[in-house]
C-alpha cells in the first residue's frame, strides 16, 4: 500500500464577499480534488485543540498523528533541528523572522509593514543575517540562518518564562507598540530587537533592495520560543517508511525529528513561486525507492492568506490540483491499491490574516474501497456530511488503518 497526504498549509478559509460568498476551495478550479472528493470519505477534523495556538507546528504535529500536549514545547526547536542546530537541555529557541517595519523615529512606535521582508530571498537573507551575528554573537546568544525570513535564535542557558512573544503574521500593518517583549525576562530580546533595526536600516543591501524597489529588512522579530522535546519515530509509531517534503524549517524539523526522510526539492520557496513540479516528482520518486508514505507541505496557500491575496490564494490551490496532484495521481495508477489523505493544517482566513483553530476539510480516498463523497471538496461540502473528528492526532492512525 502506497500513502500520500496532501498538506495544504492554511487552505480552509470562510466566505469572501470577493469571490461572491465563496471560499478560495470553493472558488478554486480543483478537477483532481474533486474527483477524488467524489469517492472519498470527506468531513471536518478539529487539528488544533481548544487551548493551544492554532499554528503550523501543533496543527502539522497533529495531523502526523502527534498529540501535541505530550510532544510540543513550541515551534522554533524544530526548525532549529532542521538547520542543524544541536540544542543542549538548557537552550532556548526563539523563531527569528526579518521583518519590514516603519520609519518613524522611536522604535516603539513603528508599524509592522511585511512580517516577511517582501518575501526575502534566502542569499539576501543570509547576507542580513552575518550582519546581524557580527553584532549579536556572543557566550549567551547565538543565531542562525534558515529560510528566506525564517531564522533562528539560540538563547544559551535562557529561559521560556518570556510573557506573550507575538507572531509578527498576527499584527501586520499594526503598530508594534503592546504587542513587543514586556516581560523582565525578554528584556534582552528587545533590546537586540530594537537595536537590530540601527543595525539594518542603512545596510547597503537594504538600500539595494529598496533601489530595486523591494522591502527592506530592517528589524529582528522574536517569537515561537521552545526547549528541545524528542518525537517518537513515525516508523515504530505507524510501521511504515516515510518521507517529508517541504520548503520550511519547519517541517523539515518534525520530519528529522521523527526519523522520516526529509527531502528537499530545488526551487521550492514556501511561496506562490515554489517548484510544484519538482515536490511531485519528488514524491513520486520516493514511493518508488522504498518509501510507503510521502508527506507533502505546501505552504502557498498559507501565505497568500496572511498576505490577503485574494486570487493569489485561490491560485494557489489551482496548482497544487494541477501540478501536484495530477501527476502524482498519474503516477499511481499502475498501483493495486493506494490511499490519499488530503486536508489544511489549520484555516488562515483572509479576512483576518492569521490562522484560527476552526475545524478544517479533509478527505480520505481509498483505490479499492470507494466511498459515497461529495461532488466538491470545500469547507461547506465537508461539514454537510456530518462527519466530525474531534481528536486530530487519531487521523493518521484511521488513515493508516486497512
Amino acid at each position: 500500500m502506497k500513502y500520500v497526504v496532501l498538506l495544504c498549509d492554511g487552505m480552509a478559509d470562510r466566505p469572501v464577499p470577493e469571490l461572491s460568498g465563496l471560499t478560495p476551495m470553493a472558488k478554486a478550479r480543483k478537477p483532481h480534488m474533486d474527483m477524488l472528493a467524489k469517492k472519498a470519505e470527506v468531513g471536518l477534523v478539529k487539528t488544533v485543540a481548544d487551548g493551544l495556538k492554532p499554528g503550523s507546528d501543533v496543527a502539522n504535529l497533529s495531523v502526523l498523528g502527534y498529540d501535541p500536549a505530550i510532544y510540543y514545547s513550541g515551534r522554533s526547536p524544530l526548525e532549529a533541528g532542521s538547520i542543524g542546530v544541536d540544542m543542549k537541555p538548557t537552550d532556548v529557541s526563539l523563531r527569528c523572522n526579518l521583518v519590514t517595519l516603519s520609519d518613524e523615529p522611536e522604535y516603539d512606535d513603528k508599524t509592522i509593514i511585511d512580517y516577511c521582508a517582501g518575501d526575502i530571498s534566502t542569499a539576501d537573507a543570509k547576507i542580513l543575517v552575518d550582519s546581524l551575528k557580527k553584532e549579536f554573537d556572543s557566550d549567551e546568544f547565538t543565531l542562525y540562518a534558515g529560510v528566506s525570513y525564517r531564522h533562528c535564535l539560540i538563547w544559551h542557558g535562557g529561559t521560556l518564562d518570556l510573557g506573550t512573544l507575538t507572531p509578527p503574521h498576527d499584527i501586520t500593518g499594526k503598530p508594534i507598540r503592546g504587542h513587543l517583549p514586556e516581560h523582565p525576562n525578554a528584556k534582552k530580546l528587545y533590546e537586540m530587537m530594537r537595536r537590530s533595526y540601527d543595525v539594518l536600516k542603512n545596510h547597503p543591501l537594504n538600500i539595494e533592495r529598496e533601489k530595486r524597489g523591494e522591502r527592506p529588512a530592517n528589524s529582528m522579530w522574536f517569537w515561537g520560543e521552545g526547549v528541545k522535546k524528542p518525537l517518537a519515530s513515525f516508523k515504530e509509531k505507524y510501521g511504515v517508511n516515510a518521507a517529508m517534503i517541504s520548503a520550511v524549517d519547519l517541517l523539515k524539523g518534525i520530519g528529522k525529528f521523527s526519523g522520516m526522510r526529509v527531502i528537499n526539492v530545488e526551487g521550492a520557496t514556501g511561496y506562490l513561486d515554489t517548484n510544484f513540479e519538482g515536490k511531485a516528482r519528488a514524491a513520486v520518486d520516493a514511493l518508488r525507492s522504498g518509501c510507503d508514505l510521502v508527506y507533502i507541505h505546501v505552504e502557498a496557500p498559507d501565505e497568500c492568506g496572511h498576505r490577503y491575496e485574494i486570487e493569489n490564494k485561490v491560485k494557489s490551490i489551482e496548482l497544487i490540483d494541477e501540478k501536484i496532484l495530477a501527476p502524482i495521481l498519474e503516477a499511481l495508477a499502475g498501483e493495486e491499491d493506494y490511499k490519499i489523505m488530503i486536508l489544511p493544517d489549520h484555516p488562515t482566513p483572509l479576512s483576518l490574516r492569521t490562522h484560527t483553530n476552526d475545524p478544517v476539510p479533509y478527505m480520505i480516498y481509498q483505490k479499492t474501497a470507494p466511498r459515497d463523497g461529495v461532488e466538491s471538496f470545500c469547507e461547506e461540502s465537508a461539514a454537510k456530511t456530518g462527519r466530525f473528528e474531534p481528536v486530530g492526532h487519531e487521523l493518521m492512525g484511521k488513515f493508516l488503518s486497512r
